[in-house]
């Protein structure tokens, strides 16, 4: 039996392992992207979890979480998703940001305040509303300093913090 070598065979040989190696890439990154959460001060992509269909009338349970997960939606299609510490005050749960003009995740919430947050295995679909009210501040900014032992300070001199209230999705 005669084998016919060409130079077109080859060609077409390393085609296909070259069009394989590449599909196989693609697949890995995007295996790699779906399962990115964020990691202590690495960000990360989608947060998946139990998603909890209905929003708690009381978040004090939160008090035993000293993180969770916050993700935000961005302007080029992919989510973020960071730790961020929360504080829950008379039942409602807040989050913040130290120097919110650093972070990129405060600004989009500016922009889209649809939010998803990982509580341990449970995930919550929420809004965040930022609080401007000197009172309504003054209350999130308590709640931080009790449960993070931050002192009058707010644990961030020099800094500014930006604060929401999480609520229900309109």
């Amino acid at each position: 039996m005669t084998v016919k070598y060409s130079s077109r065979n080859s060609f077409n040989v390393v085609k296909k392992q070259t069009c394989a190696v590449a599909k196989l890439g693609f697949a890995v990154s995007l295996l790699f992207l779906i399962a990115c959460e964020p990691s202590d001060q690495t960000p990360g992509l989608w947060l998946g979890g139990n998603v909890i269909e209905t929003f708690p009338g009381d978040w004090a349970f939160t008090d035993s979480n000293r993180e969770i997960f916050v993700q935000v939606n961005t302007p080029y299609f992919l989510p973020h998703s960071v730790t961020i510490w929360p504080a829950q005050a008379g039942g409602e749960l807040y989050i913040a940001a130290r120097d919110p003009d650093t972070k990129n995740w405060a600004g989009w919430i500016g922009s889209n305040d649809e939010i998803r947050l990982k509580i341990g295995a449970d995930v919550y679909d929420v809004a965040a509303q930022e609080l401007s009210e000197q009172k309504s501040i003054a209350v999130a900014a308590a709640a931080y300093q009790a449960k993070y032992d931050l002192g009058a300070t707010g644990g961030a001199k020099k800094s500014t913090l930006k604060y929401w209230l999480i609520t229900p999705r309109s």
